[in-house]
Protein backbone atom coordinates (compact mmCIF):
# COMPACT_ATOMS: atom_id res chain seq x y z
CA UNK A 1 0.00 0.00 0.00
CA UNK A 2 1.40 3.76 -0.84
CA UNK A 3 0.58 6.48 0.28
CA UNK A 4 2.53 10.04 0.92
CA UNK A 5 1.38 10.52 4.03
CA UNK A 6 4.25 8.77 6.58
CA UNK A 7 2.11 9.24 9.84
CA UNK A 8 -1.03 7.58 8.44
CA UNK A 9 1.10 5.00 6.84
CA UNK A 10 2.80 4.55 10.41
CA UNK A 11 -0.45 3.99 12.51
CA UNK A 12 -1.61 1.31 9.68
CA UNK A 13 1.48 -0.25 9.95
CA UNK A 14 0.95 -0.48 13.84
CA UNK A 15 -2.34 -1.53 13.99
CA UNK A 16 -1.59 -4.16 11.42
CA UNK A 17 1.14 -5.91 13.42
CA UNK A 18 -1.63 -5.52 16.28
CA UNK A 19 -3.45 -7.89 14.16
CA UNK A 20 -0.81 -11.03 14.42
CA UNK A 21 0.80 -9.62 10.91
CA UNK A 22 4.09 -8.94 9.70
CA UNK A 23 5.49 -6.33 7.52
CA UNK A 24 7.70 -3.36 7.04
CA UNK A 25 7.06 0.38 6.31
CA UNK A 26 9.57 1.97 3.95
CA UNK A 27 9.81 6.09 3.87
CA UNK A 28 12.17 8.78 2.55
CA UNK A 29 15.27 9.45 5.17
CA UNK A 30 14.60 13.17 5.65
CA UNK A 31 10.89 12.75 5.77
CA UNK A 32 10.87 9.54 8.47
CA UNK A 33 10.91 12.56 11.30
CA UNK A 34 7.41 13.26 10.56
CA UNK A 35 6.52 9.93 12.58
CA UNK A 36 9.23 10.68 15.17
CA UNK A 37 6.59 10.87 18.17
CA UNK A 38 4.44 8.10 16.48
CA UNK A 39 7.77 5.96 16.91
CA UNK A 40 8.37 7.04 20.49
CA UNK A 41 5.19 6.09 21.81
CA UNK A 42 4.96 2.80 20.15
CA UNK A 43 8.69 2.41 21.46
CA UNK A 44 7.35 3.11 24.92
CA UNK A 45 4.59 0.98 24.74
CA UNK A 46 6.40 -1.55 23.53
CA UNK A 47 8.77 -1.76 26.86
CA UNK A 48 5.69 -1.22 28.97
CA UNK A 49 4.60 -4.33 27.58
CA UNK A 50 7.71 -6.55 28.10
CA UNK A 51 6.89 -6.15 31.96
CA UNK A 52 3.04 -7.39 31.36
CA UNK A 53 3.07 -10.90 31.38
CA UNK A 54 -0.99 -11.39 29.81
CA UNK A 55 0.72 -9.46 26.79
CA UNK A 56 1.05 -11.89 24.04
CA UNK A 57 4.72 -10.95 21.58
CA UNK A 58 3.73 -8.69 18.30
CA UNK A 59 5.65 -8.65 15.21
CA UNK A 60 8.19 -5.93 15.36
CA UNK A 61 7.61 -2.69 13.69
CA UNK A 62 9.78 -2.79 10.69
CA UNK A 63 11.09 0.60 9.44
CA UNK A 64 13.01 0.88 5.80
CA UNK A 65 15.20 4.37 5.69
CA UNK A 66 15.74 4.46 1.96
CA UNK A 67 16.12 7.89 -0.59
CA UNK A 68 19.38 8.84 2.15
CA UNK A 69 21.22 10.91 2.39
CA UNK A 70 24.41 10.32 0.15
CA UNK A 71 22.12 10.43 -3.06
CA UNK A 72 20.52 13.66 -3.08
CA UNK A 73 22.17 15.25 -6.37
CA UNK A 74 18.50 16.08 -7.71
CA UNK A 75 16.46 16.34 -4.40
CA UNK A 76 19.06 18.43 -2.91
CA UNK A 77 19.57 20.22 1.05
CA UNK A 78 15.88 19.77 1.54
CA UNK A 79 16.12 15.95 1.31
CA UNK A 80 19.54 15.79 3.59
CA UNK A 81 18.85 14.44 7.53
CA UNK A 82 19.79 11.34 8.68
CA UNK A 83 18.80 12.30 12.47
CA UNK A 84 16.46 10.06 12.84
CA UNK A 85 18.79 7.46 13.73
CA UNK A 86 19.59 9.71 17.18
CA UNK A 87 16.01 9.52 17.81
CA UNK A 88 16.20 6.33 17.70
CA UNK A 89 19.25 5.64 20.30
CA UNK A 90 16.75 7.83 23.14
CA UNK A 91 14.34 4.64 23.31
CA UNK A 92 15.02 1.98 25.44
CA UNK A 93 17.90 -0.54 24.62
CA UNK A 94 15.43 -3.28 25.19
CA UNK A 95 13.22 -2.74 21.99
CA UNK A 96 15.33 -0.55 19.62
CA UNK A 97 17.28 -1.91 16.84
CA UNK A 98 19.62 0.10 14.08
CA UNK A 99 21.06 -1.79 11.17
CA UNK A 100 23.30 -0.26 8.35
CA UNK A 101 23.92 -3.04 5.65
CA UNK A 102 26.37 -1.98 2.94
CA UNK A 103 25.25 -4.31 0.43
CA UNK A 104 22.37 -5.88 -0.96
CA UNK A 105 23.22 -9.27 0.36
CA UNK A 106 23.62 -7.95 4.02
CA UNK A 107 19.57 -6.35 3.37
CA UNK A 108 18.39 -9.64 2.57
CA UNK A 109 20.06 -11.28 5.64
CA UNK A 110 18.84 -8.55 8.12
CA UNK A 111 15.16 -7.89 6.43
CA UNK A 112 14.85 -11.52 7.35
CA UNK A 113 16.33 -11.56 10.59
CA UNK A 114 13.63 -8.24 11.78
CA UNK A 115 11.26 -9.81 10.05
CA UNK A 116 10.98 -13.01 12.03
CA UNK A 117 11.59 -10.63 15.69
CA UNK A 118 9.26 -9.65 17.78
CA UNK A 119 8.86 -7.06 20.15
CA UNK A 120 11.23 -4.60 18.43
CA UNK A 121 11.18 -1.26 16.62
CA UNK A 122 13.85 -2.66 13.46
CA UNK A 123 15.48 0.55 11.54
CA UNK A 124 16.81 -0.60 8.69
CA UNK A 125 19.12 2.19 6.54
CA UNK A 126 19.44 1.25 3.19
CA UNK A 127 19.57 3.34 -0.01
CA UNK A 128 17.62 2.57 -3.26
CA UNK A 129 20.23 3.44 -5.70
CA UNK A 130 22.80 0.61 -7.88
CA UNK A 131 25.46 0.18 -5.52
CA UNK A 132 28.69 -2.20 -5.54
CA UNK A 133 28.15 -5.93 -4.10
CA UNK A 134 30.92 -7.09 -1.28
CA UNK A 135 29.63 -9.91 0.39
CA UNK A 136 28.72 -13.42 -1.66
CA UNK A 137 24.96 -14.19 0.44
CA UNK A 138 27.21 -17.07 2.93
CA UNK A 139 29.52 -13.68 3.52
CA UNK A 140 26.66 -11.75 4.66
CA UNK A 141 25.09 -14.09 6.72
CA UNK A 142 28.14 -14.79 8.87
CA UNK A 143 28.87 -10.51 8.93
CA UNK A 144 25.02 -9.90 9.96
CA UNK A 145 25.20 -12.60 12.36
CA UNK A 146 28.24 -10.68 14.20
CA UNK A 147 26.74 -7.51 13.45
CA UNK A 148 30.35 -6.05 13.24
CA UNK A 149 33.73 -7.27 11.65
CA UNK A 150 37.44 -7.14 9.88
CA UNK A 151 36.99 -7.60 5.66
CA UNK A 152 40.09 -9.87 5.70
CA UNK A 153 40.29 -8.66 1.75
CA UNK A 154 40.18 -5.09 2.69
CA UNK A 155 42.72 -5.55 5.17
CA UNK A 156 46.54 -6.57 5.21
CA UNK A 157 47.45 -6.56 9.38
CA UNK A 158 47.23 -10.05 9.36
CA UNK A 159 50.44 -10.91 10.61
CA UNK A 160 50.87 -8.29 13.76
CA UNK A 161 48.81 -5.33 14.70
CA UNK A 162 47.76 -2.54 12.50
CA UNK A 163 48.69 0.85 12.36
CA UNK A 164 45.59 2.16 11.37
CA UNK A 165 41.79 1.23 12.04
CA UNK A 166 39.43 2.50 9.15
CA UNK A 167 35.63 1.59 10.10
CA UNK A 168 32.75 1.99 8.35
CA UNK A 169 29.10 2.10 8.73
CA UNK A 170 26.32 1.92 5.89
CA UNK A 171 26.72 1.58 2.15
CA UNK A 172 28.25 5.40 0.64
CA UNK A 173 30.39 5.52 3.72
CA UNK A 174 31.66 1.95 3.42
CA UNK A 175 32.68 2.36 -0.31
CA UNK A 176 34.27 5.85 0.04
CA UNK A 177 36.32 4.44 3.09
CA UNK A 178 37.13 0.82 0.72
CA UNK A 179 38.46 3.14 -1.53
CA UNK A 180 40.51 5.68 0.62
CA UNK A 181 42.01 1.99 1.84
CA UNK A 182 42.66 0.97 -1.74
CA UNK A 183 44.47 4.45 -2.34
CA UNK A 184 46.60 4.22 0.68
CA UNK A 185 47.55 0.23 0.28
CA UNK A 186 49.00 1.68 -3.31
CA UNK A 187 50.92 5.08 -2.06
CA UNK A 188 52.02 3.23 1.21
CA UNK A 189 52.83 -1.29 0.05
CA UNK A 190 53.64 -1.37 4.06
CA UNK A 191 50.90 0.41 5.86
CA UNK A 192 48.93 -2.53 7.60
CA UNK A 193 45.07 -1.47 7.91
CA UNK A 194 42.47 -3.14 9.20
CA UNK A 195 38.83 -2.19 8.12
CA UNK A 196 36.15 -3.04 10.28
CA UNK A 197 32.56 -2.56 8.50
CA UNK A 198 29.53 -1.98 11.47
CA UNK A 199 25.97 -3.48 10.43
CA UNK A 200 24.44 -3.52 13.71
CA UNK A 201 24.93 -0.15 15.30
CA UNK A 202 24.51 -0.99 18.69
CA UNK A 203 27.25 -2.91 19.10
CA UNK A 204 29.60 0.07 19.44
CA UNK A 205 27.61 0.82 22.87
CA UNK A 206 28.87 -1.54 25.66
CA UNK A 207 27.02 -4.43 26.56
CA UNK A 208 26.30 -2.79 29.76
CA UNK A 209 23.91 -0.31 27.95
CA UNK A 210 22.62 -2.19 25.36
CA UNK A 211 21.50 -6.19 24.91
CA UNK A 212 23.73 -6.14 21.43
CA UNK A 213 26.60 -4.30 22.78
CA UNK A 214 29.96 -5.42 22.75
CA UNK A 215 31.68 -6.43 25.93
CA UNK A 216 35.14 -4.09 26.51
CA UNK A 217 37.45 -6.59 25.32
CA UNK A 218 36.23 -7.46 21.97
CA UNK A 219 35.87 -4.37 21.43
CA UNK A 220 39.00 -3.41 22.06
CA UNK A 221 40.30 -6.27 20.46
CA UNK A 222 38.53 -5.02 16.97
CA UNK A 223 39.45 -1.29 17.88
CA UNK A 224 43.15 -1.71 19.29
CA UNK A 225 43.16 0.22 22.22
CA UNK A 226 45.75 2.67 21.18
CA UNK A 227 45.70 2.71 17.44
CA UNK A 228 44.17 6.05 15.52
CA UNK A 229 40.46 5.31 13.65
CA UNK A 230 38.94 6.39 10.83
CA UNK A 231 35.32 5.86 11.18
CA UNK A 232 33.02 6.69 8.24
CA UNK A 233 29.72 6.98 9.25
CA UNK A 234 26.26 7.25 7.64
CA UNK A 235 24.76 10.06 9.90
CA UNK A 236 25.48 12.39 12.18
CA UNK A 237 28.70 11.97 13.80
CA UNK A 238 28.55 12.67 17.16
CA UNK A 239 26.29 9.89 17.13
CA UNK A 240 29.44 7.53 17.14
CA UNK A 241 31.35 9.22 19.53
CA UNK A 242 27.75 8.86 21.89
CA UNK A 243 27.81 5.42 21.38
CA UNK A 244 31.48 4.64 21.79
CA UNK A 245 32.33 7.46 24.28
CA UNK A 246 33.27 4.91 27.21
CA UNK A 247 35.34 2.66 24.97
CA UNK A 248 39.09 2.96 25.74
CA UNK A 249 40.05 3.63 22.36
CA UNK A 250 38.11 6.69 22.11
CA UNK A 251 39.89 9.31 22.13
CA UNK A 252 41.95 7.89 19.07
CA UNK A 253 38.56 7.43 17.14
CA UNK A 254 38.01 10.23 14.11
CA UNK A 255 34.86 10.28 12.96
CA UNK A 256 33.48 10.81 9.63
CA UNK A 257 29.67 12.01 8.98
CA UNK A 258 26.96 14.16 7.54
CA UNK A 259 27.23 17.75 8.90
CA UNK A 260 25.17 19.75 7.15
CA UNK A 261 27.06 20.58 3.91
CA UNK A 262 24.78 19.91 1.32
CA UNK A 263 22.89 21.39 -2.02
CA UNK A 264 22.09 19.93 -5.47
CA UNK A 265 25.37 18.33 -5.58
CA UNK A 266 27.10 15.18 -7.49
CA UNK A 267 27.20 12.16 -5.49
CA UNK A 268 31.20 11.91 -4.97
CA UNK A 269 30.84 16.07 -4.35
CA UNK A 270 28.04 15.99 -1.68
CA UNK A 271 30.89 13.34 0.15
CA UNK A 272 33.52 15.65 -0.59
CA UNK A 273 32.25 18.72 1.31
CA UNK A 274 31.07 16.65 4.64
CA UNK A 275 34.77 14.87 4.33
CA UNK A 276 33.58 11.30 3.99
CA UNK A 277 34.87 11.14 0.44
CA UNK A 278 38.04 8.39 0.14
CA UNK A 279 40.25 11.80 -0.69
CA UNK A 280 40.10 13.00 2.94
CA UNK A 281 39.88 9.56 4.34
CA UNK A 282 43.44 9.28 3.10
CA UNK A 283 44.35 12.27 4.10
CA UNK A 284 42.40 11.85 7.67
CA UNK A 285 44.69 8.68 7.94
CA UNK A 286 48.49 10.36 6.64
CA UNK A 287 47.23 13.24 9.36
CA UNK A 288 46.95 10.40 12.20
CA UNK A 289 49.58 8.11 11.26
CA UNK A 290 53.06 8.87 13.18
CA UNK A 291 55.26 7.38 9.91
CA UNK A 292 53.15 8.58 7.54
CA UNK A 293 53.08 12.27 8.52
CA UNK A 294 56.72 12.52 8.31
CA UNK A 295 57.19 10.63 5.00
CA UNK A 296 53.10 10.89 3.23
CA UNK A 297 53.90 15.07 2.00
CA UNK A 298 53.74 14.05 -1.29
CA UNK A 299 51.06 11.39 -1.00
CA UNK A 300 49.03 14.12 0.60
CA UNK A 301 49.74 16.11 -2.13
CA UNK A 302 48.51 14.24 -4.80
CA UNK A 303 45.18 13.05 -3.15
CA UNK A 304 44.03 16.91 -2.48
CA UNK A 305 45.10 17.51 -5.76
CA UNK A 306 42.91 14.70 -7.32
CA UNK A 307 39.98 15.56 -4.45
CA UNK A 308 40.26 19.25 -6.44
CA UNK A 309 39.77 17.65 -9.84
CA UNK A 310 36.85 15.62 -9.12
CA UNK A 311 35.14 18.46 -7.83
CA UNK A 312 36.28 20.83 -10.63
CA UNK A 313 34.70 18.16 -13.38
CA UNK A 314 31.54 18.07 -11.20
CA UNK A 315 31.15 21.45 -11.82
CA UNK A 316 31.83 21.46 -15.39
CA UNK A 317 29.65 18.68 -16.54
CA UNK A 318 27.38 17.80 -13.73
CA UNK A 319 28.42 14.52 -13.11
CA UNK A 320 31.43 12.91 -11.52
CA UNK A 321 34.40 11.63 -12.95
CA UNK A 322 33.53 8.52 -14.45
CA UNK A 323 36.75 6.76 -13.03
CA UNK A 324 35.49 7.71 -9.18
CA UNK A 325 31.81 6.95 -10.08
CA UNK A 326 32.31 3.62 -11.69
CA UNK A 327 35.24 2.64 -8.94
CA UNK A 328 35.51 -1.16 -7.71
CA UNK A 329 37.34 -2.66 -5.23
CA UNK A 330 40.86 -3.65 -6.65
CA UNK A 331 42.23 -6.14 -4.69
Amino acid sequence: MEMLSEHTMEGMMEGYVLTGRHGFLSTYESFVHVIDSMFNQHAKWLEICSRLSWREPIASLNLLITSTVWRQDHNGFTHQDPGFLDVVVNKSANVTRIYMPPDINSLLSVADHCLRSQNYVNVIVCDKQMHLQYMTMDEAMIQCSKGIGIWERASNDQSGEPDVVMASAGDIPTQEALAATAMLRQEFPDLKIRFINVIDLFKLQPSTEHPHGLPDRDFDSLFTTDKPIVFNFHGYPWLIHRLAYRRQNHGNMHVRGYKEKGNINTPLELAINNNIDRFSLAMDVIDRVPKLQRVGGHARERFLNQQIECRNYAHEHGIDKPDAANWVWPY
